[in-house]
């Protein structure tokens, strides 16, 4: 499947509104998950273009977007939205080619960064401080100013939402941005910045550097110049990236992947249970990091809940992601193909019940069927790891106490979720489960208009809603004295 034609040249850097190409002309090649095939080549930025990024953000920051209305920054940011519905044919192709979603997904991908831009495009004059009761003779009073430059390293999931929900944000606030996408996903977030500079963003406001994580992400995180870090990736990166934040003492915002509970009532409609756990673990190929992959299922109804959700699976049609038909898609990369091949190894070696799934499909593409397994123990890895891949483990429970208990005993706390015809015992269980999003007869929704983020290892900080804006703002307060001073001498 060939490239369609770009309005910009993916092989460079958008930097003060210009596509340049890195400065060590270094370029990386793209490959295609559905066959394979190498789609073109991005530009391998680095130190050398962060630092131009980070220079030019900061100008533009100082002479330009600090000190423009929020009323004309929120307009620009809703017209940004309209020109992304505009292009989503684009949008969407472009998404399928690089990341392998089926075209049905990726273009509710694009609908959804559209709504980001409208949600903070409206909000970006909405963001105000307080007035304090104080003494008299005084008034105290608050003010949210932005941080200046702002840092967002994106992954290769879902580039286009975690785009809007952190870029969008920190632009409705005030800040300029140095955007670092995922070296294996990274053209819709070039063609994003390239209708930015349409809607008529500022030059320097956005700036885009493609590159690798080990030389253009760890640059960006290291960078003097930046006030504020949004990171979305693995536990083990996001250390790093907090490590590199607390050396120049600025703020994060991290979200770090999970290994969610969905915990199943035999009161819940089987039909339902088994649709929420598809959404929970198949969605986008498995690849969402709030997936609720420990499936913890009553032991009277888990036998029909296997022999259901295997029937369901088999309606599963993969192929080309251009094709309106697929509605499964390829892992992003072969490294991540093997990665969950691996894991799927370790479940049969450990001894869990393969109940359908576990294969590659074709050789060209990075296909790999919907894995289940059923009796599957807390201690096994396919239990304790995040995978990030169409893998579920099904466990059995049989008491609401044993379910919360072992739902909680894990290193993450992103989402967790509970089916049952019972509120009352669902509103009980959410309340006791140590995640940040929770879902009720529901999985995976992560709309604009609430807060998402996570505890423990998943994370800290929120997107989303006005909890992002603030996030990415500073509080200042302002201490107003009317009369005379009273000094001691």
């Amino acid at each position: 499947m060939s490239l369609p034609p770009l309005p910009f040249d993916p092989s460079c850097c958008l930097i003060a509104g210009e596509w340049r190409p890195p400065q060590s002309l270094e370029k990386l090649e793209l490959a295609n998950p559905s066959d394979g095939s190498i789609i073109t080549e991005i530009a391998s930025g680095n130190s050398d273009d962060i630092d131009a990024a980070v220079t030019n953000s900061t100008h533009a920051f100082e002479q330009c977007w600090s000190v423009t209305p929020a009323a004309e920054r929120g307009r620009i940011l809703v017209d940004l939205g309209r020109l992304v519905l505009k292009n989503i044919d684009l949008l969407a192709k472009l998404e399928a080619l690089d990341v392998g979603k089926p075209l049905t997904q990726a273009k509710a991908d694009v609908k959804a960064l559209a709504r980001y831009m409208e949600f903070y495009g409206g909000a970006a004059d909405k963001v105000h401080g307080e007035t304090i009761p104080y003494l008299e003779g005084y008034t105290v009073y608050t003010l949210r100013e932005p941080h200046g430059v702002t840092g967002h390293i994106v992954p290769w999931n879902y580039p286009m939402q975690i785009i809007g929900r952190s870029v969008g944000a920190a632009l409705a606030m005030g800040n300029t941005c140095v955007l670092k996408p995922a070296e294996e996903a990274c053209l819709t977030a070039l063609a994003f910045a390239n209708l930015a500079i349409e809607a008529g963003l500022p030059k320097g406001v956005l700036n885009v550097v493609p590159g690798l994580g080990a030389s253009a992400g760890a640059a960006l995180c290291a960078h003097k110049g930046i006030n504020h870090i949004s990171f979305t990736g693995s536990v083990a990166t996001g250390r790093l990236v907090q490590a590199a934040a607390a050396t120049n003492i600025v703020p994060v915002t991290l979200e770090l992947g999970g290994k969610s509970p969905l915990i199943i009532f035999d009161d819940a409609s089987l039909e339902d249970a088994v649709g929420g756990a598809i959404l929970a673990n198949f969605y986008s190929s498995g690849q969402v990091c709030s997936n609720g992959t420990r499936v913890f299922v009553q032991k009277g109804i888990k036998e029909a809940f296997v022999k259901r959700l295997h029937e369901r699976l088999q309606t599963v049609v993969m192929g080309d992601p251009l094709d309106e038909a697929t509605n499964f898609g390829p892992m992003v990369s072969e490294r991540q193909m093997q990665i969950v091949q691996g894991f799927i190894e370790k479940g049969k070696a450990e001894g869990a019940r393969l109940v359908c799934g576990g294969e590659r499909v074709g050789t060209d593409g990075f296909f790999l069927e919907p894995t289940v397994f059923a009796d599957v123990t807390d201690s096994m890895t396919i239990a304790t790891d995040e995978i990030f891949g169409p893998v579920m483990s099904v466990l059995d429970f049989e008491t609401e106490d044993e379910a919360i208990a072992r739902a909680n005993a894990t290193e993450f706390g992103l989402s967790a979720g509970v089916f049952t015809t019972d509120l009352a015992r669902g509103h009980r269980v959410i309340a006791q489960m140590e995640a940040g999003s929770c879902f009720i007869n529901s999985y995976n929704d992560a709309p604009v208009e609430a807060p998402f983020g996570g505890a423990k290892n998943s994370g800290v900080g929120r997107e989303n809603s006005k909890a992002a804006i603030e996030h990415y703002s500073q509080m200042k307060s302002v201490y107003v004295r009317m009369g005379a001073v009273d000094a001691p001498f």
